[in-house]
C-alpha cells in the first residue's frame, strides 16, 4: 500500500485508513457510478468523499505499476495544483494505491465532500432554475479563467462542475480531476473544451456571447466555432452508440 497525505490531515490517518480497508461494506454510497464508486464517511465535523477506482485491465495494471501515475495520484496532485492557481475544487486530503510486486491493483482518492446547490447538468434539463442565465454566464467566465491559467480540463462535462450559491453570487468547483493538461490553449482547443457540455443551441449561444466578452473576440466567430465543436462531438457520440448497438445485435 502506498499513501500520500496532506499534512493537516495526517492526524486522522488511522481513521481514514480504516475507511479504506472497510470501503466495500461501510460508508454512504453517493449516486450511481458505472466504473468507479464514491462513498461518504463522517470524520469529526466534516464529511469525507472517497472515490474508489476500479482495478484496470491487465495492460494498464502494468502501465500504472511501472510507467504511469494512477488516477488517484493524478486527482490528488491536480487538485493541489488547482488550489495553488486559485481554482475551486474540493479540498484534497489523501490518496491510496494497492499493488502486487508486478501489477497495479486499485486506488482511492480522498477529498473533503463539498455540498453544492446544483451541477452544470441541471442547467441542461431545468431551464426554470432561478438565475439560469446568470449561472451559465458565470460558468463561462469560470471556464475562461481556466483557459487563461493554461488548464485544459479534459473531462469538462455536465456532471463535473459543482455550483454553489453564496451571498455574493455563484462559485464553481471542478471534480473528477484525473484527466487534465496544463499548457497554453489556442482558440481551437478552447472551443473544443465546450463540446461535451450541452446539446442546446441557446445555451451555446449564451456561453459563446459571454466568452467573447471575456476574450475580446468576435461573438459570431466564437459561436460558430463552439457550435461546430458541439455538433462534431454529438455526431461522434451517436455514431459510437450506433456501432455499439450493431455489435450487441451480432453478439446475439
Amino acid at each position: 500500500m502506498t499513501t500520500m497525505f496532506q499534512d493537516s490531515y495526517r492526524k486522522y490517518e488511522k481513521e481514514i485508513e480504516g475507511f479504506i480497508k472497510n470501503f466495500s461494506n461501510s460508508g454512504e454510497e453517493l449516486g450511481h457510478q458505472d466504473r468507479n464508486t464514491i462513498k461518504l464517511f463522517p470524520l469529526q465535523n466534516e464529511t469525507l468523499n472517497i472515490k474508489s477506482f476500479k482495478i484496470p485491465n491487465i495492460f494498464n495494471q502494468v502501465a500504472y505499476k511501472f510507467f504511469r501515475k494512477s488516477k488517484a495520484q493524478r486527482s490528488f496532485e491536480y487538485a493541489n495544483k488547482l488550489k495553488s492557481l486559485g481554482v475551486g475544487t474540493p479540498q484534497p486530503i489523501a490518496y491510496y494505491e494497492f499493488s502486487s510486486p508486478f501489477l497495479f491493483k486499485n486506488s482511492f482518492y480522498v477529498s473533503n465532500h463539498l455540498k453544492c446547490d446544483l451541477t452544470y447538468r441541471e442547467l441542461c434539463h431545468d431551464f426554470e432554475i432561478p438565475d439560469h442565465e446568470e449561472i451559465l454566464r458565470g460558468f463561462t467566465r469560470f471556464t475562461y479563467d481556466l483557459h487563461e491559467k493554461n488548464i485544459n480540463f479534459l473531462d469538462h462535462s455536465p456532471g463535473n462542475t459543482l455550483i454553489k450559491k453564496t451571498p455574493t453570487g455563484y462559485e464553481y468547483f471542478l471534480v473528477d480531476l484525473n484527466r487534465m493538461e496544463f499548457n497554453p490553449m489556442n482558440f481551437e482547443a478552447r472551443m473544443k473544451n465546450f463540446a461535451r457540455l450541452t446539446t442546446h443551441k441557446f445555451m451555446v449561444k449564451t456561453m459563446s456571447d459571454e466568452y467573447a466578452k471575456c476574450s475580446g473576440l468576435d461573438a459570431d466567430k466564437v459561436f460558430q466555432a463552439m457550435w461546430r465543436e458541439t455538433e462534431a462531438f454529438q455526431e461522434k457520440y451517436h455514431r459510437k452508440q450506433r456501432l455499439k448497438k450493431q455489435l450487441k445485435f451480432w453478439k446475439k
